[in-house]
């Protein structure tokens, strides 16, 4: 067996599920300065989630969850998520987004997981305060290490797919290292760099075997 861990927000997904709920209540220029500070490694990724996060208050549940029904995927995701499955591997979504739209995306491009965050709602209204799996830098590295000791696959047989500064810390535990359209922060940490929105380079390329 084999694992390829692929992010979701401007890898799976064209954008930044934030930035689309944001547009919601006009605030979508405040959070993609802070999105686009956080994906560059300028500022603490726990910091700037929550400081985004803060600025949904008061969106409705109802509209939160059709708009993440709705998001636009990045060209060839579904292909090559069913690709790498023919060729063994188990597929999971490491998230420091949503799980109201990575759930919903792993029914739609066929991915074996997903790991992410939870925006808390009372009385379903959005209440600007979120939790889960992937609130901090380190989160991806720590939640990788932990598949690859469930599974028993080595970082020989691991593969990752990112954009932003926080996934730089699962980039360290695998031997395929994919930056999609990325920041300069995660290029430098690749052995495969891909500037075109088009998934389906990955399989291309000999070190995705």
């Amino acid at each position: 067996m084999k694992l390829c861990v692929f992010d979701f927000d401007s890898t799976l997904m064209d954008g930044e599920t934030i930035d689309f709920l944001a547009k919601e209540l006009n605030f979508e220029e405040k959070v993609s300065l802070i999105t686009e500070r956080a994906m560059q490694g300028e500022i603490d990724f726990f910091e700037s989630l929550t400081k985004r996060v803060k600025f949904l208050k008061g969106l409705g549940k109802k509209r939160v969850d059709e708009i993440c029904h709705n998001l636009p995927y990045m060209p060839g995701a579904r292909d090559t998520i069913k690709e790498l499955k023919e060729r063994g591997y188990r597929v999971v979504v490491f998230s420091g987004g949503f799980r109201n739209a990575t759930s919903y995306a792993k029914e739609i491009l066929g991915f074996d997981a997903d790991f992410s965050n939870t925006l808390h709602v009372k009385s379903e209204i959005l209440t600007g305060e979120v939790g889960g799996d992937m609130m901090f830098g380190f989160s991806k590295g720590d939640m990788l290490q932990r598949l690859q000791s469930l599974f028993q696959i080595d970082e020989n047989s691991t593969m990752v797919v990112g954009d932003g500064a926080n996934d730089v810390s699962m980039f360290k535990y695998a031997k395929t290292r994919v930056a999609f359209c990325a920041k300069d922060i995660l290029k430098k940490e690749a052995n495969i760099v891909i500037d075109e929105k088009d998934l389906t380079k990955i399989l291309e390329d000999k070190l995705c075997i």
